[in-house]
């Protein structure tokens, strides 16, 4: 039986997969990145595909906004067999050395969230990526001579925060970014037994104003993000 909102069947993903937040991102990549695409889903909106990347099995799945809407995607794909899950999306940049277009790959977001609260029951718990993800996308990273920054996120509820001054609160804590996402992927990957990770653009730097990057600069990071993903999980043993 399908799992109910990722409406696909045991076998129809790769056990690598691809988390951005969009589903026209899932649908850019997969007609940019992939040999021979196919659509395997799309309830709801939240599309994903699956094809090749330099001969070998990949997909990409929507998880649309916030961690309350990853969890349930995180869940049905391991249910489906995916066994490397690696979120690339945007984030605000926090760390005042950040610039625009910058990547980012996270060792750990801070779950400033319910998501993640509920899923412990309430037990303090410090969500990370996993150390071979980690590894194999600075690696990946180092060789094409991409500007990258290595460190902990935050994972919010909420994109338009109320917190006075929240760049100086999370710089001063050692954290680069904000984001929405990656901390209820991780928790739930360590919990099945599965890699999780996360690399990041930098769309806006956040200090006394933000900053947003323009769309053309975004769409080259963010290409020169994917092919980096993708090498960091082709990379995977």
């Amino acid at each position: 039986m399908s799992p109910v909102h990722v409406r696909a069947e045991p076998g129809d993903f790769a056990e690598n997969v691809l988390l951005p937040g969009d589903p026209l991102r899932a649908k850019y990549v997969a007609e940019n990145f992939f040999e021979g695409a196919r659509q395997v889903t799309g309830e709801r909106g939240m599309l994903g595909f699956t094809g090749t990347y330099k001969g070998k099995p990949v997909s990409v799945q929507t998880t649309g906004m916030g961690c309350p809407s990853a969890s349930i995607v995180t869940e049905e794909l391991i249910q489906l067999g995916a066994r490397n899950l690696l979120r690339v999306g945007t984030c605000g940049g926090y760390d005042p050395d950040l610039r625009l277009g910058d990547l980012i790959v996270a060792t750990s977001a801070t779950a400033q969230d319910g998501t993640v609260s509920s899923i412990t029951q309430g037990v303090s718990y410090a969500p990370a990526a996993h150390f071979d993800i980690v590894h194999a996308a600075y690696h990946a990273a180092e060789n094409a001579g991409r500007r990258t920054s290595v460190g902990p996120i935050v994972s919010s509820d909420l994109f338009y925060d109320p917190t006075e001054k929240p760049a100086e609160l999370w710089a001063n804590l050692g954290v680069l970014a904000v984001e929405m996402e990656a901390a209820a992927i991780f928790t739930l990957a360590a919990m099945r037994g599965v890699r999780a990770g996360c690399l990041l653009t930098v769309s806006d730097t956040i200090g006394a104003e933000v900053v947003r990057i323009s769309d053309e600069e975004l769409r080259n990071a963010v290409d020169n993000m994917m092919a980096l993903a993708l090498d960091t999980l082709n990379a995977l043993n």
